[in-house]
């Protein structure tokens, strides 16, 4: 069990947009063409044809407190209502005996910016010191611990790597899932990290990303991630306000000010659905730079093909990332 969930984790990290740009060897990864989006309130399904165009989709929503995300304690707390939800979707999607990408919540999986004077080359060498490095960033032990890692370009000399971790018992939770409907996990990755591809500006741009409780701060500039955080948010839905959003964000955008010495470009925003418009004014405010929603300004600039709009018009970030890392 451990050594399918490491392989599909160590896919996941690979197959972000990011690292898309800086490792020419990911042609050989695989891309199913059957993928499940997990979020605290629904779970969707996507097919792809082979020619990479959209063959359908399946959403159930999950009844609250279904799915409770955590990167230690159990997530799912209603196994009924959740097993429910994903065989509908799979039932829908004609799903049987194939790979499939889990795209998880961001709170499973944690993600880390490090920088090194000299990072090895060997991954023999490379995993223990990683471990040995984040022991004390996560709340259980060493040998429960799935890991990835990839080299980006560093802002200075010596090497910056993105390292992403999650316990074993979580990921198997989520796989168990897709096996107990005769499926096989072939990449496991959380929303965020796939929805990235959504982001192509070249100048340094934010991602503020809501999903139920949680926020994820990314900043992306060329290509490289050079800002992530994911969060728990004091409030939820209409209990959210704009004071508490940028609380949370600033100190990605900070960090990123200080390291690099220049400002925020623009933000896009996602997971705010109809209470969009409350945020845009004081985020402008904040960061003096356009801000849009990160779905209608992908449409806009035609960064997805248009057969993945009903899944845009849904707000299936994470589906719709992958849908263009699988093309």
């Amino acid at each position: 069990m451990a050594s399918t969930s490491t392989a599909a984790f160590r896919q996941g990290i690979y197959k972000s947009a990011f690292v898309r740009k800086v490792t020419r060897w990911l042609d050989a990864s695989p891309h199913p063409p059957l993928a499940l989006e997990i979020a605290p309130n629904r779970v969707a399904g996507a097919r792809w044809t082979r020619t990479g165009s959209l063959d359908g989709f399946a959403i159930e929503e999950l009844p609250e407190g279904a799915l409770l995300p955590s990167a230690v304690e159990t997530n799912i707390a209603n196994p009924t209502a959740v097993k429910a939800a994903v065989n509908s979707v799979f039932d829908r999607l004609r799903a049987k005996d194939e790979s499939i990408a889990l795209i998880l919540p961001d709170p499973v999986i944690r993600v880390f910016l490090q920088h090194f004077d000299q990072f090895p080359r060997s991954p023999q060498e490379a995993y223990p010191m990683l471990r040995w490095k984040l022991k004390k960033s996560v709340p259980f032990e060493a040998d429960e611990t799935l890991i990835s890692y990839m080299r980006q370009a560093p802002h200075e000399d010596g090497v910056d790597v993105v390292t992403a971790l999650a316990r074993l018992r979580i990921i198997r939770e989520y796989e168990g899932l897709a096996e107990g409907a005769g499926l096989h996990p072939g990449v496991v990755l959380n929303s965020s990290l796939a929805a990235v591809a959504l982001l192509e500006e070249q100048k340094p741009t934010l991602l503020a990303r809501v999903s139920g409780s949680s926020l994820t701060t990314a900043i992306v500039r060329e290509g490289v991630l050079r800002g992530y955080r994911c969060t728990e948010l004091p409030a939820r839905d209409n209990a959210l306000t704009p004071e508490m959003l940028l609380e949370e964000i600033y100190p990605v955008a900070a960090y990123y000010q200080d390291t690099w010495h220049e400002g925020i470009h623009s933000v896009r925003v996602a997971g705010l659905g109809n209470r969009l418009t409350e945020f845009l004014r004081p985020l402008e405010d904040e960061f003096h730079c356009e801000v849009r929603s990160l779905m209608q300004t992908a449409a806009a600039d035609g960064r997805f093909p248009s057969d993945a709009k009903p899944l845009a018009d849904r707000e299936l970030e994470g589906l719709v990332g992958w849908m263009l890392h699988r093309n």
